[in-house]
């Protein structure tokens, strides 16, 4: 097997975005909701069967193609564990306007609630900023009582909820580590790239001024009496936030040019590395997702694929191309799935 290109797969949803992903990917702007680019995904939107997965250049659903060769994408210990399921979706999100205060259900609560073997644990890798005081909002600054969490839904009391949450500044290169039910909000004006559990599962606590109906629509069909039982509600202080969702590149022995991004405690959900091309320094045969954030060269393959990259591009390299090397003035960001 071969790496595969991966074309861009962005989605209309209910918040302005999608000019900052057709700048890195070097494609028209043509829908200003389009803020999302699942690339290489195998899960559908919430509601959908089909909506949000990913296509082939040659139009073959990707997830069909993992099913026929589950083992040459992913390996015998992933497919072990997972089977032919990625475990992890990846997208490009482009924040064109606030995003509403939300959070996701963890996977205990999307077990028990909606049947499901994923919740929505994320995390995101900040690519670029089009504002100098960019910033997200996320984890409450002190315990919310469920009154008050419930309150604040039905009044939409979007200062209030603002106010309670810790707005951290971001700049190109941060990374952050949200475990499910924690509360947050990305700000305008962030292009980041995401990675999370495989589900499309949003609990909404604002929705005034936004493209969606989120009093019926924002609580996955649960109701907010229950909804909100999978809210983190606890506070955290400025030294948890930074020791358990904030993790700096810590450098990869043995492969120059290379670090991990998120926390240890990530590695159960999904994995990531920013990867710069050094000499000597092949990439290990997995199972990835790579995205250009930028520059241009070569990504080859011990089973004799060779691509030219460049900024915006996006590539699925599966377990059975082998171990991989990268050329040029690359800067790649490496998606990997939950540790098999």
């Amino acid at each position: 097997m071969k790496p595969l290109v991966l074309p861009p797969n962005q989605l209309h949803r209910f918040y302005r975005g999608g000019p900052a992903i057709a700048e890195l990917r070097g494609i028209p702007s043509e829908d200003p909701q389009s803020p999302e680019d699942w690339v290489g995904s195998a899960t559908a939107e919430w509601g959908s069967s089909t909506a949000g997965r990913a296509r082939l250049d040659d139009g073959t659903i990707l997830r069909d193609a993992m099913g026929d060769d589950p083992q040459g994408f992913f390996g015998p210990r992933h497919v072990e564990r997972f089977g032919g399921d990625p475990g992890v979706l990846v997208k490009i999100l482009d924040a064109g306007q606030r995003l509403p205060v939300h959070f996701h259900p963890d996977r205990r609560f999307a077990a028990e609630h909606l049947g499901l073997g994923y919740g929505k644990t994320e995390a995101w890798v900040i690519v670029a900023t089009s504002t100098p005081d960019a910033a997200v909002w996320v984890g409450w600054q002190d315990d919310v009582d469920p009154a008050t969490a419930a309150t604040w839904v039905e009044t939409q009391s979007t200062d209030a909820m603002l106010d309670a949450l810790h707005r951290v500044p971001v700049e190109p290169g941060d990374t952050l580590f949200l475990p499910g039910g924690m509360p947050h909000a990305i700000g305008e004006g962030i292009l980041l790239i995401e990675l999370q559990e495989p589900t499309d599962l949003s609990i909404l606590m604002e929705w005034t001024g936004f493209d969606i109906d989120g009093a019926a629509e924002g609580h996955l069909g649960l109701g907010f009496d229950l909804a909100l039982q999978a809210l983190d509600r606890s506070g955290w202080t400025r030294e948890q936030l930074a020791d358990q969702t904030v993790a700096p590149p810590e450098p990869v022995a043995d492969r120059p040019g290379t670090w991990r991004l998120f926390p240890r405690s990530a590695d159960g959900f999904f994995r990531a590395e920013r990867i710069q091309p050094a000499p000597e320094a092949p990439v290990p045969a997995g199972f990835s997702i790579l995205v250009v954030i930028a520059g241009d060269g070569r990504l080859s393959t011990a089973s004799g694929g060779s691509l030219e990259v460049v900024r915006g591009t996006t590539v699925l390299v599966p377990y059975a191309a082998g171990e991989a090397e990268l050329a040029g003035t690359l800067d790649v960001l490496r998606c990997m799935p939950p540790v098999a």
